[in-house]
């Protein structure tokens, strides 16, 4: 079986003790708070071609199959085998199942000539061909397909009144849990207007036709003795049967994370605080178009599959080849990740559904994918689908689903001159956690790229804009230069900077001259020093010469004067070593 019947759902008690069946339906069982209520009818109304008789028949199989509930199709109008044939394709083997005996089909037809002999009309046979069903197989859920077919007969609607009272208590008696479905009257729920009211649960489907598109969508009218979600709800019918994508979590109880994932983009990680986005958060990237909003978020698509996590890439506008080709250009090889099983690519054009079937699609894809990083691509293609207003509430609903999830997301927008952001004018930006801005920036004749971010939540950012390149090796962010003429991008900037780096050499060449010319200067001063040093040694040498020259003749004439007096016999030699006079009394 596929993967919405092997999914079990619980099936709580509502406050009231209302005991409910899950019916397998992935959405309905939420939107229901556990199913439909067990041994009372439920009616599924609607016009031709809603899913009446689909949803009716999923009901039953899941009962079957997850449930041990064998169940009872009593259809009015199709064969059985045409049954069988119609739901093949979504993966119900009904005749496997009828041949387990947990699944009875029983086709029941009502002739006109019958009716119109007989003159008369009661329920009896009905109660003991069903009853007999029932019986055969321990039936616990019963299908009724339509119950307009039993009284079409019938104009007094007192009658027909009476007569579903009956059948409708006839089958509280059994204690199953029956699914009748009927078809939409013209201003009334049903053909008769009278079913509604008998039943503990009205569900109805719709499909409706709006600027040339189709959606599906559901309501519960009513559910006796237990509270339900009242709104619409958009719904899918595809290989897996029908879902349902309620619309949002109401208390806003997200989980949250503090860490940080890489953007692929290492200058501008340094702008987020050095360590990129919260992994969790929803990043809107807004820009004209040629800015390169693709190129950024596949950068992070890249920087995801690198780490060995899954990326879901949903492109409104172009093929998965397209985009993968155009990667290359920045080095980047996103098939590699594709064949890898990281990468998956979800296309499709924005105006084959509407908004609602478009988000219910997209949910579903990456409900089945699982991956952690999601890329949308661009939001602003949708606007064609819906109001702003409606946009707004697409977008709620799908920014909630991936925080619920704790999938990091980016929402790519496209911008024009003529206008702002489109979903900027719906609010949307108040629901993002990050959002980077990327535009044009002309100068001199060109065009060149800049980024900037305009809030981040939790973190603290740069303010500045950063030159926006994209070359071979990649995306690279560069300092846009501010001087007296103003804002330098592309050739200004880079003849900017060669004329900063000349200048720059010219001013290391005149502070190398005139390091030279110090040091020559220092050479010279060092050299007279030595000259002076010189000349001081060589003028302290001749002093030092003439001193001593002159201590020599002072001590030659002493010794002179000793020997005359030695000789007169009148000097005599003092303590000192001189020759002193000598007095005669």
């Amino acid at each position: 079986m596929t993967k919405l019947l092997n999914r079990k759902i619980a099936t709580p008690s509502g406050p009231e003790g209302i005991r409910k069946t899950s019916t397998g339906i992935r959405g309905l069982d939420e939107i229901t708070g556990g199913g439909l209520p067990t041994g009372r009818p439920t009616l599924v109304c609607g016009g031709a071609g809603c899913g009446k008789t689909l949803l009716a028949m999923q009901f039953l199989v899941h009962g079957a199959t997850e449930c041990n509930e064998p169940g009872v199709f009593m259809a009015f109008e199709e064969m059985p085998d045409e049954l069988a044939e119609n739901v093949a394709s979504l993966g119900f083997d009904l005749k496997a199942l009828v041949a387990g005996k947990v699944l009875l089909i029983d086709h029941v037809q009502i002739e006109r000539y019958e009716f119109d002999e007989s003159g008369e009309y009661n329920l009896n046979g009905l109660f003991l061909r069903l009853g007999d069903a029932i019986d055969t197989i321990k039936a616990k859920r019963v299908v009724l397909d339509t119950i307009e077919v039993l009284f079409r007969r019938i104009s007094n609607q007192a009658i027909v009144r009476e007569y579903l009272y009956g059948l409708f208590r006839w089958l509280k008696k059994k204690g199953v849990t029956v699914v009748i479905t009927g078809e939409r009257g013209e201003g009334t729920l049903t053909r008769y207007g009278l079913e509604e009211y008998v039943s503990d649960c009205v569900i109805t489907l719709d499909h409706r036709v709006l600027d040339q598109v189709t959606t599906r969508r559901l309501r519960v009218v009513k559910y006796r003795g237990a509270t339900h979600g009242t709104n619409e709800y958009p719904f899918l019918i595809d290989k897996d049967g029908i879902s349902i994508w309620p619309v949002t979590e109401a208390q806003l109880e997200h989980p949250t994370s503090d860490e940080r994932i890489p953007t692929g983009i290492e200058r501008l990680d340094a702008m987020l605080g050095g360590r990129g986005y919260y992994r969790g958060s929803s990043i809107l990237l807004s820009g004209n178009a040629g800015t390169g909003k693709t190129s950024v978020a596949a950068t992070l698509a890249d920087a995801t599959c690198r780490r060995g996590e899954r990326c879901q890439f949903i492109s409104f506008e172009e093929s998965p080849s397209q985009i993968m080709r155009n990667m290359k250009s920045i080095g980047l090889d996103l098939q590699q990740w594709v064949k890898k099983g990281l990468l998956q690519f979800q296309t499709v054009r924005p105006f084959r559904y509407g908004l609602e079937m478009h988000l219910a699609r997209t949910i579903r894809a990456i409900t089945e994918f699982d991956p952690l990083v999601v890329i949308v691509d661009q939001m602003s293609a949708l606007e064609t689908t819906g109001s702003p207003i409606e946009i707004k509430a697409g977008m709620m609903r799908l920014i909630d689903f991936m925080k619920m999830r704790g999938l990091t997301a980016m929402y790519t927008d496209l911008t024009s001159d003529a206008r702002t952001v489109a979903l900027t004018e719906s609010g949307i930006t108040s629901l993002v956690d990050t959002w980077l801005v990327v535009r044009d920036l002309e100068l001199n004749g060109e065009r060149n790229r800049g980024l900037h971010i305009l809030k981040s939540r939790g973190m603290a950012h740069s303010n500045q804009v950063r030159e926006f390149i994209m070359s071979e090796q990649g995306i690279e962010l560069k300092d846009i230069y501010i001087g007296p003429a103003g804002m330098l991008t592309g050739s200004a900037r880079v003849a900017q900077e060669a004329r900063e780096r000349t200048e720059q050499v010219n001013r290391n060449e005149e502070v190398e001259s005139q390091q030279l010319d110090l040091k020559r200067k220092h050479d010279a001063l060092e050299g007279k020093i030595a000259a002076l040093r010189a000349e001081y040694s060589a003028e302290e040498s001749r002093i030092r010469r003439i001193i001593s020259r002159g201590e020599q003749r002072e001590d030659s004439l002493a010794l002179d004067e000793m020997e005359m007096g030695r000789s007169r016999k009148h000097d005599a030699p003092s303590k000192t070593g001189r020759v002193e006079s000598v007095r005669r009394n």
